[in-house]
């Protein structure tokens, strides 16, 4: 029995403001987790925020990075890197830049489209996988991971970055962390302390609101229902070794220094805007 899904969706990016128009996707297969069980989707709002665990977080109707929020995730596309492979110098160098987003975040994208590919997961937004994530294979769980955590770093770096937020962004930071450097301090430490392969974030909350900075392990992410805390990630910083070593070899904490002078503020501050259109009250939204 084939299931339908109609979805008619305003796009908020949180870079530029977009109108996707409604689309109708049928589905070919159920989903099928990582326990065996089916996992059908019948509606928008299944598709949504009631499957979120612990939680009634909902994304903004096609709120999101590039606009890929809403999308199908089987027809999202490899994202255009925003900028020249050398556009990032000296933070980080021209081969390293070329290398990680040609090879491995075209890879991530390429075998997350093979790991849905003929299944329902093709018809569901990214952020609906990553909340039943615990449920889906590790071929899932990492492909669509890497694909989406690459698009969050690239456009939260630019040529002219560098700098402090300002507003709204600007005054959350100090309330919640003393300072902005505290904040770096802190952000830095826990991106320092990631043992391994990983990423260091700065998140909203989903159900209060609040900022909270975290890492996590491989290509996995905080909107993640492994996730401990869970939340919309408003900076990324990766932290594997193809984002450093050809430049910086064993001196990762060289690399995260020096990380700052290119983030974008301007992306971030847009990011935490959109975040705040999701008005929450005691984990539910309203």
């Amino acid at each position: 029995m084939k299931n339908i899904i109609q979805k008619s969706v305003l796009v908020t990016v949180l870079f530029s403001a977009a109108v996707i128009s409604s689309a109708q996707v049928e589905s070919k297969k159920p989903i099928k987790p990582v326990s065996g069980t089916p996992l059908t989707v019948t509606s928008a709002d299944d598709a949504g925020s009631k499957s979120i665990k612990g939680n009634s977080f909902r994304m903004p109707e096609g709120g999101g990075v590039s606009g890929i929020w809403s999308v199908p995730s089987g027809e999202l596309k490899f994202s255009e890197l925003p900028y020249g492979y050398d556009a990032l110098e000296p933070v980080v160098d021209k081969l390293t830049v070329e290398i990680h987003y040609d090879r491995h975040h075209r890879a991530y994208y390429t075998n997350f489209q093979k790991a849905i590919s003929e299944t329902e997961l093709m018809q569901l937004p990214i952020y609906t996988i990553f909340s039943k994530i615990s449920m889906l294979s590790d071929a899932v769980r990492n492909n669509a991971g890497g694909y989406f955590n690459h698009v969050l770093y690239w456009e939260n770096l630019s040529p002219k970055g560098g700098g402090k937020p300002s507003g709204q962004l600007e005054k959350m930071i100090e309330k919640q962390f003393g300072s902005f450097d505290d904040f770096i301090l802190k952000f830095n430490d826990a991106a320092k302390s990631r043992f391994g392969s990983g990423w260091a974030w700065l998140s909203v909350d989903y159900v209060n609101g609040e900022l909270f900075i975290s890492s996590t392990p491989n290509q996995d992410n905080p909107m993640m229902d492994i996730s401990e805390r869970k939340g919309v990630p408003i900076l990324a910083m990766d932290v594997w070794e193809h984002a450093y070593y050809l430049q910086y070899q064993n001196k990762r904490a060289e690399y995260i220094e020096a990380f700052w002078k290119k983030v974008d503020w301007s992306v971030v501050e847009k990011r935490y805007e959109i975040s705040l259109e999701k008005k929450v009250d005691k984990g539910k939204t309203r």
